[in-house]
């Protein structure tokens, strides 16, 4: 597995002015997200590799900025790897139903970076019948 950047996320004070500026700039597909989720906006680029979101700051005095994540294929064992190395752990551990689950820290030079995960693929239904029959046999 590679290790690609492959979420952006953008923390904003003005998540609508955000949402008008990058839509006009890249033609970004944009999804409003319900308050269960933060009121959080999901961005599509035409990507099927990467894609990312937008939301509003979690506290004033947080910057406004990206924060890049990279496609882990444990974000527990990348957290725990990158503490070992000197990184300050922000957030060890989120699942994100459906999705995957992400971590943040800080390296040691000071730069935040995300890590993710992706959620495991159900089989396809005709495979997991398949299986599910061959196992039945074998019984």
């Amino acid at each position: 597995m590679g290790n690609d950047f492959v979420h952006m996320e953008l923390a904003t004070g003005d998540v609508a002015g955000a949402k008008t500026f990058y839509k006009s700039l890249f033609a970004w597909k944009l999804k409003q997200m319900g308050a269960d989720m933060g009121n959080y906006v999901l961005i599509d680029t035409g990507s099927k590799d990467s894609g990312g979101g937008m939301m509003g700051k979690m506290s004033p005095e947080q910057p406004t900025a990206w924060m890049p994540y990279v496609l882990v294929a444990s974000v527990k064992k990348s957290i725990a790897k990158a503490e070992s190395l000197g990184a300050k752990i922000i957030m060890a551990y989120q699942p994100i139903p459906g999705v995957g689950a992400i971590g943040v820290f800080i390296d040691p030079a000071g730069a935040a970076l995300g890590v993710y995960e992706r959620s495991a693929k159900p089989a396809p239904a005709k495979k997991a019948a398949k299986k599910a029959k061959k196992a039945k046999k074998k019984r």
